[in-house]
């Protein structure tokens, strides 16, 4: 295993919450451990119900974020599933690899690397396989006996790849959201999810009719004229469609409501877009924060095959999704390559995300027969009308993983833990004791 340079910052608390900064330096590619080194960026929350002694002898958590290409999350006080995970463990929040304070990689940082054969190479090293080695190495420096691995979407396709290369390092794992297909194509990851969007859409516009008119209407009025985001660049009906990521939420889906009632400056029959409206679109439609999210999104689903932007194709078996269909519906969390034409904070970025597309030489994500053999206590929520990850292949891989529990709920949708996260994790925590 590899060592790492570890730092631990000053200690603040804050209604309730004790808050510890850790930094490590480890490989960019823990292949060559000798060779370049980035930092990682990690948070500690323990509650003050304990005392300084006590949070120091509690168990470690990990939380993996979702993704890629999102920060952990910052918190001044403990409510939700760190609340209930604080009663038991101290909570150790990652910046994984290239987001948060971790070495960053972004519009600004990216092309310092080079060629965009040279980025693409350096952006190889941020998939699961490589959190997982991060994840060791920090385990290692902290001195931390095998710990509670608890992943979400992204993140528990993190801990599939955890139960594959490192179980040693694992005393039980959580997953929420995060049931990854163990294998391609990767097209019918896509397949599966627009269908589930199309059907989610057409609950959204069951339960606000009035909405359905509002979407078409913006679309149409994107067609016939200019209107300009914050940033500059002029809002094109597709780019307008990503609000369809409201509706992966229980929540949001009706903030989402919201947003489509502040879109026209007066009555809907007006005929220019509100700033409010525009302000609030800029930051749902633009990676600038998350470029990672962008570029490495179809790659989590690769082993061995390129993506070659396969939910672009599938796209075109879904017509009802079109810009330029009757009633156009909004689109969830896929990836297009017309994203590094529109987005500024991606243009510069347009040939090495073409790169990493066409990329066909991946690596593994998971071991198969390992995951068979799993000796690991784990447990996962799938969410039966989830529309980032499908319930059909969420299941096919628990059926493949060895002890792994499921409890499927139509209560919840993909951001269920920001719903009622002290409920889940408390079940979910409970079926790893008594698998």
């Amino acid at each position: 295993m590899n060592s790492a340079i570890h730092h631990t910052g000053p200690v603040n608390v804050m209604r309730g919450v004790r808050s510890t900064s850790h930094r490590f330096r480890v490989p960019l590619d823990h292949g060559d451990p000798t060779g370049e080194q980035i930092s990682l960026f990690a948070r500690e929350y323990s509650s003050t119900d304990h005392s300084d002694a006590e949070a120091a002898r509690l168990p470690w958590l990990l939380f993996l974020q979702g993704g890629p290409g999102v920060r952990g999350n910052r918190t001044t006080q403990l409510s939700g599933w760190m609340k209930a995970a604080a009663r038991d463990f101290r909570i150790l929040m990652l910046d994984q690899r290239g987001t948060g304070f971790s070495t960053p990689a972004d519009p600004l940082t990216l092309p310092q690397r080079g060629t965009a054969v040279e980025q693409a190479g350096y952006l190889r090293h941020f998939r699961a396989d490589s959190i997982v080695a991060d994840a060791e190495v920090m385990r290692a420096a902290l001195g931390s006996a095998p710990w509670t691995v608890f992943g979400q979407s992204f993140g528990g396709f993190c801990t599939l790849s955890y139960l594959s290369f490192a179980p040693e390092g694992m005393d039980r794992a959580i997953i929420t959201g995060g049931l990854a297909p163990l294998a391609g194509p990767v097209e019918r990851v896509y397949r599966s999810t627009f269908k589930r969007v199309a059907k989610r859409n057409a609950e959204y516009f069951g339960r606000y009719p009035q909405d359905r008119t509002a979407v078409t209407h913006i679309m149409r009025h994107l067609d016939r004229v200019e209107e300009v985001l914050p940033t500059g660049e002029r809002l094109t009906p597709q780019r307008f469609q990503m609000v369809g990521s409201f509706l992966g939420g229980n929540t949001r889906v009706d903030a989402l409501h919201y947003l489509l009632e502040d879109a026209f400056v007066g009555a809907y029959d007006g005929d220019r877009l509100s700033p409010v409206f525009l302000d609030q679109l800029q930051s749902v439609v633009s990676r600038r924060s998350n470029p990672l999210y962008a570029l490495l999104h179809e790659s989590i689903y690769c082993q061995g095959q390129a993506s070659s932007w396969a939910a672009w194709r599938v796209l075109e078996e879904f017509p009802d999704f079109a810009p330029d269909a009757a009633d156009p519906l909004l689109t969830g969390e896929m990836v297009y390559p017309w994203y590094f034409d529109e987005d500024p904070s991606l243009v510069p970025l347009q040939e090495t995300a073409e790169l990493i597309a066409a990329a066909d030489d991946w690596g593994p994500l998971y071991d198969v027969p390992r995951l068979a053999a799993n000796a690991v206590p784990a447990a996962a929520a799938v969410y039966s009308d989830d529309i980032y990850v499908d319930r059909d292949l969420s299941l096919e891989t628990a059926a493949s993983v060895r002890g792994l529990q499921v409890w499927e709920t139509a209560d919840f949708h993909h951001d269920g833990i920001h719903d009622d996260g002290d409920a889940i994790f408390s079940r979910l925590l409970a079926m790893t004791h008594t698998g």
